[in-house]
Parts: structure tokens; sequence; C-alpha cells
């Protein structure tokens, strides 16, 4: 081989190395980016996760109320057919 021919594949390799090694820099730089981008995004979603965790603790202290509320209203509605008395029909005092 001529020492012209190997000074061009040197030349084409060095090139072709160059191209790769900013290729490689360009790669790991977006790659840095999608991290941190990621990262945010995660963070994101826990801040949701524990908003949807505490609409469901109120959601739940909620029902519970509202089941102790349905029960004192059904014990009023006994109280007022025992006062009432006899002739009064305890019809509709089911829950539902």
């Amino acid at each position: 081989m001529s020492p012209d021919v190997v000074i061009a594949i040197t030349v084409v390799i060095g090139a072709v190395a160059a191209v790769f090694g900013g290729m490689h820099r360009l790669i790991t730089r977006l790659e840095h980016r999608l991290e941190a981008r990621f990262k945010n995004i995660d963070a994101r979603f826990d801040q949701v996760d524990a908003r949807i965790d505490r609409v469901e603790c109120r959601i739940d202290r909620v029902e519970s109320r509202l089941e102790s509320l349905e029960n004192e209203i059904v014990e009023v509605k006994v109280a007022v057919a025992r006062f009432e008395g006899p002739h009064r029909s305890l019809v509709g005092l089911k829950r539902n």
C-alpha cells in the first residue's frame, strides 16, 4: 500500500472518529436532559399521588360522617314514632 493511501485511510478514520465522538457527546447531553425531565415528571406524579391520597382520606371522612348522620336520623325517627304513640307505624324507617 502506498503512503498516500495509508494517509487517506488515516484521515477518513480520524474524521469518522471525530463525528462519532461528537455524536456521543450530543447523545450524552440529550440523555442527561431527558433524565432531568423525567425526574421532574416523577416528582409531579408523586405530588399528584399525595393529593389523591388526601382527597381519598377526605372522602372516607365524609362517608363516615354521612353514615353517622343517617343513623342519627333513624334514631330521631324512632324516637318521634315512640313519642307519638303506638298508633304510629315505623314504616319508612328502614335504612336504604
